[in-house]
């Protein structure tokens, strides 16, 4: 037995591609994506606060210590831009390290980088850093010959908070406004640790973002692992967003008991109504997990879910609110979906895609 075989396996040795690299080309400028042309989606108060949040540093209304804490991961947040530069890179400053033990590092602290040439962008690569660092800087992509224009979308960490980011690009490099989106309405999609990305392998495979891409719009991304319960002041703050297209709301899953999904629902419905009667509300129960198999309360807290978001759609549809919207993504995603998942519960990259694939034919019906 050799002396690599005696030791802790180590992939790197043996894998060029499982190696840490934090090689970047000389001679690049960084820039700072607060500064146009680059546009940042996902940060509805990023240009006045100049924080990669998703909500008010200071809300006007009340929000929970858990929901305060991971409105600092930046899910859904996106750097799009245009360049003709052969060469692309990130420098990072994270709030935190990589500390989650069935989410990948890429996913919860890192960014990946999406290629276009006037289709929809197309995933070109991902961060690979030493997890055990809160800084970081990597080059997606470096091609001396590609001096084509390309339609750049960079997609921010999904559970983790992000201090800084500046990207680099050759120093003789034009910048360009970034391709117009298809609509300039956004759908904000409100809920939980799924709706966050747990536990996608990269930022781009959240089924929000791959919405994003998919509808060419901006998302905006409000899940909040364990926290987003349907509390009215959330509500409020959605009310503030200006030019919502569609809500998605897909909180079930952080109701543990159904008193609480029955006490906030409506609740929660009727205050988004107080601002905008037209605007699309989807609501959507929550998908199928391996629990269901062998818990049968669980399956049946779920069935009594199910019933009354049902019957709440059916209120309110008889009462004249004619844009919203239920959809059982569950029948459409079928009941082996937990097959798809991390841990029985969190999809997988292939389960969020087969989350966004059925909900992408829902929304551009209601849209």
């Amino acid at each position: 037995m050799n002396k690599l075989n005696r030791e802790k396996f180590d992939a790197s040795k043996v894998d060029v591609n499982m190696k840490i690299s934090d090689y970047v080309k000389e001679d690049l400028k960084w820039y700072l994506p607060f500064n146009k042309p680059f546009r940042i989606l996902g940060f509805q108060w990023i240009n006045e606060e100049h924080i990669y949040r998703r909500l008010p540093t200071t809300p006007k209304y009340k929000i929970s210590e858990g929901v305060d804490a991971g409105a600092n991961c930046t899910a859904g947040g996106q750097i799009r831009f245009k360049t003709d530069s052969t060469s692309i890179s990130i420098k990072v400053k994270l709030s935190g390290a990589a500390n989650m033990y069935h989410m990948a590092a890429t996913g919860q602290c890192g960014f990946d980088c999406y290629i276009g040439y006037g289709e929809m962008p197309i995933f070109c690569s991902s961060t690979k850093y030493d997890h055990t660092k809160e800084e970081y800087q990597y080059e997606f992509y470096n091609n001396p010959e590609d001096k084509r224009i390309k339609d750049i979308i960079l997609n921010f960490p999904l559970y983790q908070g992000v201090r800084e980011v500046l990207v680099g690009l050759d120093s003789e490099a034009y910048l360009y406004n970034p391709k117009e989106l298809n609509n300039e309405n956004k759908i904000v999609f409100y809920g939980t640790s799924i709706t966050q990305g747990g536990c996608a392998s990269r930022p781009g495979m959240c089924y929000t973002n791959i919405l994003s891409r998919k509808l060419n719009m901006e998302c905006i991304n409000l899940g909040f692992s364990g926290n987003g319960k349907g509390e009215v002041e959330i509500a409020e703050i959605i009310n503030t967003i200006n030019n919502v297209s569609c809500i998605v709301i897909d909180y079930e899953a952080n109701c543990i008991t159904t008193e609480l999904y029955r006490a906030t629902l409506p609740k929660f419905i009727e205050k988004l109504r107080e601002k905008d009667k037209d605007v699309k509300i989807l609501l959507l129960p929550m998908v199928y997990s391996s629990k269901d198999l062998f818990y049968k309360q669980n399956k049946i807290n779920k069935e009594e879910r199910l019933i009354f978001m049902k019957e709440v759609y059916e209120d309110f549809r008889n009462k004249g609110d004619k844009n919203i919207h239920f959809y059982d993504i569950r029948k459409a995603i079928g009941e082996d979906f937990y097959e798809a998942t991390v841990d029985g519960v969190h999809p997988t990259d292939y389960g969020f895609y087969i989350m966004a694939k059925v909900l992408y034919k829902e929304i551009i019906k209601i849209i």
